[in-house]
């Protein structure tokens, strides 16, 4: 399954650490987490040879957590063989009792299960937990449990529930932790992960923003060769470093195509022209698809038949320019399309093990199935941040870098409801004000993502100018996120709230409710649809 886009050379000078997915909707957050070490780090399926995972040369390997349980027939498990293989593992959660459980330890349920903030007691330093307090705050997710360790582990912590909440046999280089320090609540997760990586697996803290686009860069190249390809330039950071680094890799031979289906924001089409093109000198060809995406998406109103719909008409449109830029008859057509693909896209529409499709991102769940191009996905392992810090490596203007995440669907999914040119230019207004004044007060940085819904099939009583209104409602979604995998609600001060609730409702006629989403993700996503 991985990797698709970072690909790790057979001379490569930096450390691999696996990670093995076992199901967890936030296993990519682990591989996350070791990147930050500076440990280069690859999510495999468990369902992966233990010869395989060693061909991977990895210096360490991570069990991911997992919604199984161990004992039930047909639960995943260990790769026959992956504890004789000498790399040192840590396992999380689940992976921590699949360690136990294949090396002859015992794992239970407990009728009190342990979800959320849990106090554990270090019983024995060992070396994850050596420098750290006896007693340090974690993050639980369970209600099994490891209740006696393999012959050979040394019990290392415990909480009043989990009899071992952590263990080790350091002679081995095999490590649990029933917690999952990976996850900010946890108060020394950081610790424990720097500890077994540098400490129990020896591995080096040198991959850097470099070494992305060293090796990104020598991917594409081997990937495309002297071919041609165009890149879906969206406006957004994704699709612009993406475009940037293959623009890099293989100069003239790439060709971007802006696509304007009718579902952007205000100025966003001379923005991405004036702000892109300058600053990247790459070619562009630019369509002007508006009729084609809004006739297809009449009386649409399901969101995962929206976001397929988009995807389709993208990929026929792109046929489409492909064919202008290189003739109809040319002997060599365009067999290459670029995506600014990233890994949360990937997990999200069902691209994890066992994970499941929470909704169809247009450019991974939402393409056809006759689609013509070879893909080039440089990013599709990287996160937001790490694609902003490749972005900057790669000389993009701030502008570009920072700006919000605006998804590839466009307003079309922050339509609840059919979406129609009326319903779009309402929404285009209403965003527009709330993007002005989040700028205005100086937070573009402090909010992740301001997403602006139109509950288009929605109308509320209200009264303006004296009279009687029947308008729609709008919801505001700013959040606050580090990967988009998880996010907050935004605490934006109630004076801005109140300047962007009432231009609203002065300048947009058509809406006469303002309302403030105060939803975390989980367990909601940051967009509505």
């Amino acid at each position: 399954m991985f990797p698709k886009g970072v690909l790790v050379a057979a001379d490569q000078t930096f450390d691999t650490v696996l990670v093995v997915d076992f199901g967890a909707q936030y296993a990519q957050l682990i591989a996350r987490r070791v990147r930050e070490c500076q440990v280069f780090s690859e999510i495999v399926p468990s369902t992966m040879p233990a010869a395989e995972m060693l061909a991977k040369r990895p210096k360490a390997i991570i069990l991911s957590g997992g919604p199984a349980s161990v004992y039930e027939p047909g639960a995943p498990a260990a790769p026959a063989g992956l504890f004789d293989l000498g790399v040192p593992t840590l396992g999380i959660c689940y992976g921590h009792q699949v360690m136990a459980q294949a090396l002859g330890g015992t794992v239970a349920n407990s009728d009190v299960a342990e979800y959320g903030g849990a106090t554990i007691a270090v019983t024995a330093p060992g070396l994850l937990f050596e420098g750290t307090p006896g007693e340090q705050a974690v993050w639980m997710s369970h209600r099994d449990f490891v209740s006696a360790a393999p012959s050979g582990f040394t019990v290392t912590a415990r909480t009043d529930v989990t009899p071992v909440a952590g263990m080790e046999d350091r002679e081995r280089g095999l490590f649990g932790v029933q917690f999952h320090p990976e996850v900010l609540h946890t108060e020394h997760g950081m610790e424990v992960l720097r500890r077994f990586l540098y400490e129990g697996a020896g591995c080096r803290p040198n991959w850097t923003m470099v070494n992305i686009v060293d090796e990104s860069v020598a991917a594409v190249q081997e990937q495309i060769g002297s071919k041609r390809a165009i890149c879906g330039l969206s406006g957004g950071v994704d699709s612009a470093v993406a475009a940037a680094l293959v623009q890099r890799a293989i100069g003239d031979q790439l060709t971007c195509v802006f696509v304007d289906h009718g579902l952007l924001r205000k100025g966003e089409a001379e923005q991405v022209e004036k702000d892109f093109v300058a600053a990247t000198g790459v070619n562009l060809h630019v369509v002007d698809a508006q009729d084609r995406f809004l006739d297809a998406l009449d009386g649409v109103t399901d969101p995962e038949t929206k976001r397929k719909i988009i995807g389709r008409e993208f990929i026929r449109v792109f046929e489409a320019a492909a064919r202008e830029i290189v003739g109809e008859d040319a002997a060599e057509p365009v067999e290459f399309l670029v995506q600014g693909t990233l890994y949360p896209d990937v997990v999200e529409s069902g691209g994890g093990t066992g994970a499941a499709n929470i909704k169809s991102h247009h450019n991974v769940g939402g393409l056809p199935e006759d689609l013509q191009f070879r893909l080039v996905e440089p990013l599709r392992t990287l996160f937001k941040d790490e694609v902003r810090a490749v972005g900057e490596q790669l000389g993009l203007p701030a502008e570009i870098v920072w700006r919000q995440p605006f998804p590839g669907p466009g307003l079309g999914i922050r339509i609840i409801g059919a979406v129609t040119r009326e319903r779009l230019e309402i929404l285009r207004d209403a965003d527009a004000i709330a993007r002005e004044e989040l700028t205005r007060a100086g937070l573009d940085r402090d909010v992740w993502q301001f997403p602006v819904v139109l509950l288009a099939d929605v109308r509320s009583v209200g009264v303006q100018g004296d009279g009687r209104t029947y308008g729609h409602p709008v919801v505001l979604r700013p959040v606050t996120s580090e990967d988009a995998m998880t996010a907050d609600w935004a605490r934006l001060p109630f004076d801005l709230l109140q300047r962007i609730s009432t231009r609203i409702t002065n300048e947009v006629r058509e809406i006469n409710r303002v309302t403030l989403d105060v939803t975390s993700k989980p367990p909601g996503t940051i967009e509505w649809e």
